[in-house]
C-alpha cells in the first residue's frame, strides 16, 4: 500500500491515479472537517472539500517530502476556510441546516463513540463549536475529529506548539462553559 506522501511524489510526476487515491482516502474525512469549520453547512463542506483537492492538483509542486501530506492537505482547507469568511460578500448566520440533513457528516469519525452521539447532542456541539472563534475551533476539530497529534496541528495550522495547546485549553473550556450554559436553559 502506498503512503500519502509517496502518492503526492507520484502526482508530482504527473500520475492521475495517484490523485484519485489521495481523494478516496481522505475526501469523507476532509469534508467533516469542513464541515465542522464551516458551522454545519453541508453544501458548502463539500463545494470546500472539492476545491481542496483542485487546489492540491494545482499546487502538488509546492509540496516537499518529507513534509506529512495529511497537514499540507489539511492546511490548504483551514486556508480556504478562513478565506471564505474573510471575503466581505460572505456573512456568517446564526441559522444552520437540520441536524437530520447533517447528522451523518457532523458525526462521521474514526472514533467509535462519535458516531453514536444523538442528534440532539450533534445539534448542541454544532451550536456550542460555531460560538468558539476560529482559532480556537480549528485546533478542537483537528484534534477531537481528525485525530492529529498537537504537533501535527501546530504543522498544520502554521504555528507553534504551545500555541496549539493554549487555543486546545482554552477551546475546551469556553466549549464546556458554553454546553453548561445550555443545560442550565
Amino acid at each position: 500500500m502506498h503512503t500519502d506522501e509517496t502518492l503526492a511524489a507520484a502526482l508530482q510526476r504527473g500520475d492521475t491515479e495517484a490523485l484519485e487515491l489521495l481523494v478516496a482516502r481522505h475526501y469523507d474525512a476532509l469534508t467533516g472537517y469542513c464541515f465542522r469549520l464551516l458551522h454545519g453547512d453541508r453544501s458548502l463542506a463539500q463545494d470546500m472539500a472539492q476545491e481542496t483537492f483542485l487546489r492540491v492538483l494545482r499546487s502538488i509542486d509546492q509540496y516537499s517530502h518529507p513534509r506529512p501530506f495529511k497537514p499540507w492537505l489539511y492546511a490548504i482547507a483551514t486556508h480556504l476556510a478562513r478565506d471564505h469568511y474573510n471575503r466581505a460578500e460572505t456573512r456568517r448566520t446564526s441559522s444552520l441546516p437540520d441536524v437530520d440533513e447533517t447528522h451523518a457528516i457532523f458525526i462521521q469519525s474514526d472514533r467509535n463513540d462519535d458516531r453514536l452521539m444523538a442528534q440532539d447532542e450533534a445539534r448542541e456541539v454544532i451550536d456550542a463549536l460555531s460560538a468558539l472563534p476560529d482559532a480556537q475551533r480549528e485546533v478542537l476539530i483537528l484534534y477531537f475529529y481528525q485525530d492529529l497529534p498537537l504537533m501535527t496541528i501546530a504543522e498544520t495550522l502554521d504555528i507553534p506548539l504551545g500555541t496549539v495547546k493554549s487555543r486546545l485549553y482554552h477551546g475546551i473550556a469556553r466549549l464546556r462553559e458554553r454546553m453548561l450554559s445550555d443545560e442550565r436553559r
